[in-house]
């Protein structure tokens, strides 16, 4: 089954998309020009380029095709539209390229994805396959390097491939034969021939029970002389406070001892607390930083409500991220090149603000009360247990929360056409979150006032 007769729609469909003119459309975020995007993939630096590849269905405004979207930058702030990396031409991948890595091998840069096969019975497959880079900048395929392992229902993808020493690693997210989710552990010295070592994380291990049915998009990375493993366990259940979303982003701090191919751990907590965050992906930047970028969309929520599909595009990535550890706790913060697309910096002035392209920042004196409210399409409310952010239902008129809870210090707010992005007490917490306010619209504040308040207009410059 070849899907490649799919190029010219393909074609027609961007040159045809009407996205960049809908005013949701973001002004620095990624989005894809026209269809659905979902998961980064392949998030790497190789050759003083950085590469940021992506789950993307340009035909349509669904989940039915899969293939690997690519923009590619110097700098991180500009960047392009490249070629589509994957389409899913082969018996192996023959209904989607699902997510994956990159990896660079002897100066090649190579794809690791899943190739995701259903049958006619219902029943599924999936194959751990690479790729690699032409000298045109295309990608030929190599082929599955993996089968599905034993044990395991055909729900076993998202291959997260990294190096140390001499050998190159793998994490798997996988469902076993009982429904429960688990995330698996491989080895392999040439990317060819892998070794299985077990299960290093999900339910079962490490004291962790009731943890849901399937782990998605795991990445374990060392992060100052400590292990971080993030995760999106579906079926995880929901808290008061905790895991409100369809789906919830984990992470667990611990040690990964390669010698022993083990990784004790303690226990989950919510990598962002807002309404749209799933399936992230890290890198290594070349000057030491490890770098985060998310997809700003749930799946199996209200997504196909979102009214971005009347315009025939859906999603959008968050921005580009920071981690690191401080406080015996996981920090995200804004990229710091996103400084760059700052305007002239104003000062607090009355309690309205046009609703634009905007950074805030702002201290909060403590037991101080607080209400920021987006256009009538989202509010934040900050009050002595943390925050809560709140929006109606796309659906109907159920009111939806989201809370992070703790004292809360200061925020630096990131907001584009239909997103925004809260760090809390300088990355100690986030909310990111989708809203869609009719244009042109306000911003505004009421409560206690901001201390060393302060605003930046944010230019557009993602996208050429």
């Amino acid at each position: 089954m070849s899907h490649t007769s799919h190029l010219p729609a393909i074609s027609q469909a961007v040159m045809r998309s009407s996205g960049p003119a809908d005013d949701h459309y973001p002004h620095w975020h990624h989005a894809p020009l026209t269809g659905l995007m979902n998961d980064p993939n392949g998030f790497i630096q190789f050759a003083g380029q950085y590469h940021l590849f992506y789950q993307w269905n340009p035909l349509a405004c669904d989940h039915t095709f899969k293939c690997w979207g690519h923009w590619s930058s110097l700098d991180l702030i500009h960047w392009r539209h490249e070629p589509i990396a994957l389409l899913p031409d082969e018996e192996y991948d023959r209904n989607g390229c699902y997510s994956g890595s990159a990896v660079e091998q002897d100066g090649i840069l190579k794809l690791c994805y899943t190739g995701n096969v259903k049958f006619a019975d219902g029943s599924r497959t999936a194959w751990q396959c690479i790729a690699m880079q032409n000298a045109d900048s295309t990608f030929s395929k190599q082929g599955p390097v993996l089968p599905l392992p034993e044990g395991y229902t055909g729900h076993v993808r998202d291959p997260k491939v990294w190096r140390h020493n001499d050998r190159w690693y793998m994490v798997l997210g996988a469902q076993d034969l009982q429904h429960c989710g688990k995330v698996l552990l491989f080895s392999s010295g040439d990317l060819q021939q892998w070794n299985f070592h077990g299960e290093i994380a999900g339910h079962g291990l490490n004291s962790l029970e009731d943890v849901g049915y399937m782990w998605e998009c795991p990445d374990l990375f060392p992060l100052d002389n400590k292990h971080v493993l993030i995760c999106c366990p579906q079926g995880l259940p929901r808290e008061s406070h905790r895991f409100l979303n369809t789906y919830p982003v984990v992470w667990t701090q611990g040690h990964f001892d390669y010698a022993n191919t083990a990784f004790e751990h303690g226990p989950l907590h919510e990598l962002d607390s807002g309404f749209e965050f799933y399936a992230p992906q890290t890198m290594l930047s070349e000057d030491g930083r490890r770098l985060l970028v998310g997809w700003m969309g749930v799946p199996d929520g209200e997504e196909m409500q979102q009214p971005t599909c009347e315009h025939g595009w859906l999603h959008q990535m968050t921005c580009l991220r920071e981690l690191s550890w401080r406080n015996g706790t996981l920090y995200q913060h804004p990229l710091r090149e996103l400084t760059s697309l700052r305007g002239e910096a104003h000062h607090w002035q009355g309690n309205t603000l046009p609703l634009a392209p905007t950074e805030l920042s702002f201290d909060i004196a403590p037991g101080s009360e607080m209400m920021l409210d987006f256009a009538g399409a989202l509010t934040l409310a900050v009050n002595g247990n943390g925050i809560q952010l709140t929006r109606q239902s796309l659906l109907s008129d159920e009111i939806h929360h989201r809370y992070w809870n703790g004292a809360v210090r200061s925020l630096q707010i990131l907001i584009d056409r239909s997103s925004v992005e809260i760090f809390i007490n300088d990355g100690e917490g986030v909310m990111s979150s989708r809203f869609f306010p009719s244009y042109p619209g306000q911003l505004t504040f009421s409560g206690a006032t901001p201390v060393a308040f302060r605003c930046w207009p944010l230019q557009p410059c993602m996208l050429e």
